[in-house]
């Protein structure tokens, strides 16, 4: 027999994090090589329309919440933490299934990997165990 430890869902929650960032920063990185993507990109206009502060902005802040989720589900108390982890997890998942509308097969692998990671957290978190008090 193996030796194994039980993971605290605090750690199960970063690293789910960590690995759906991963999969983020590895499926825009492809979409690069996808022709006229970068032109696209030189002229200025985005999936959202056309490149501002603004716009930047936005999908910045977009992109920055799961960053900060892999630190914030192991420093948060465990309420703010779960609540957090429910609600990203959740909008994560939206945001994911309606970006792999019509879009490239590599882009539908990443983001069915996402969706599940997503869903994931949205588990972990909902079945957070309770404390006993013996």
């Amino acid at each position: 027999m193996l030796d194994d430890f039980k993971v605290h869902v605090k750690l199960k929650l970063s690293g789910l994090w960590c690995s759906v960032m991963f999969c983020y920063i590895y499926g825009d990185y492809f979409e690069l090589y996808q022709p006229g993507k970068m032109q696209e990109m030189l002229s200025g206009r985005t999936a959202l329309g056309p490149a501002s502060q603004g716009a930047l902005l936005g999908m910045a802040t977009v992109m920055a919440i799961p960053s900060l989720m892999v630190c914030l589900s192991l420093i948060l108390p465990a309420t703010a933490s779960r609540w957090l982890n429910l609600v990203f997890g959740a909008l994560y998942t939206v945001i994911m299934v309606l970006a792999i509308q019509k879009s490239w097969h590599f882009y539908v692998f990443f983001g069915l990997i996402e969706i599940a990671l997503t869903l994931t957290i949205v588990w972990h978190a909902w079945t957070w165990p309770r404390r006993s008090d013996s």
